[in-house]
């Protein structure tokens, strides 16, 4: 198999490969893993797909949680990879270190998580831990190396991304229980929606609204 395969058929599921590297020895990952793909929502396709999935319409918890596991667990089995998932603990899975590991998702001014193509709309649904060495890619640079003005550092109304203190989640979640927070809520995180790499992205902001709402 090769990654162009591997990478249609995260098309056909609507998802996308955001990562990919060959990791050395790992204890968090399973033996012999050759190659480790990350995968992400495939926008704006994706959105529409999940709302007619089962799992967004039977009312029960953890929806894209519950699709994730049953579409990259079935499409996993089926080319003999082990899926992984960034949800399902604790302990989790350290999805993070195996982004920054792939060199093709950096840090960002804010201190989020930033992808040459996703920007700051970068979310994983899940991994693929394949036994082959497949050839890939050359890792993306990060979009921050052009990114003049760095609008993320002054987009948020209450600044709790941006200051030197990191990221600030009591004050963010307080201005979101607040009478200010319709833009975030509704349409996203406007740091997030700041990021100028994120415009060929196409998240759909309902899809950014059902994320606020499980962080609240």
């Amino acid at each position: 198999m090769t990654f162009a395969e591997v990478q249609a058929g995260a098309a056909q599921r609507m998802l996308r490969i955001v990562a990919a590297y060959h990791p050395g020895p790992d204890p968090a990952l399973p033996e012999g893993t050759g190659t480790l793909l990350m995968l992400g929502p495939h926008e704006p396709e994706f959105w529409p797909a999940f709302t007619r999935s089962p799992e967004y319409t039977d009312g029960a918890a953890d929806p894209m949680d519950r699709w994730s596991a049953r579409v990259i667990g079935a499409w996993a089995e089926a080319i003999g990879a082990v899926p992984l998932f960034p949800f399902g603990g604790p302990p989790f899975l350290p999805f993070i270190r195996w982004a920054r590991d792939s060199g093709w998702v950096h840090a960002s001014p804010v201190g989020l998580l930033v992808h040459a193509s996703e920007g700051l709309f970068l979310s994983f649904r899940g991994a693929l831990a394949m036994r082959d060495r497949l050839d890939l890619p050359p890792p993306p640079p990060s979009p921050c190396e052009i990114c003049v003005t760095r609008p993320c550092l002054t987009a948020c109304p209450v600044g709790a991304l941006g200051g030197e203190g990191g990221y600030d989640v009591p004050r963010c979640k307080t201005f979101l229980r607040g009478p200010g927070n319709l833009s975030c809520m509704q349409g996203g995180c406007i740091v997030r929606l700041a990021c100028p790499a994120n415009r060929p992205h196409g998240r759909v902001p309902a899809h950014s609204a059902f994320h606020m709402h499980h962080f609240l």
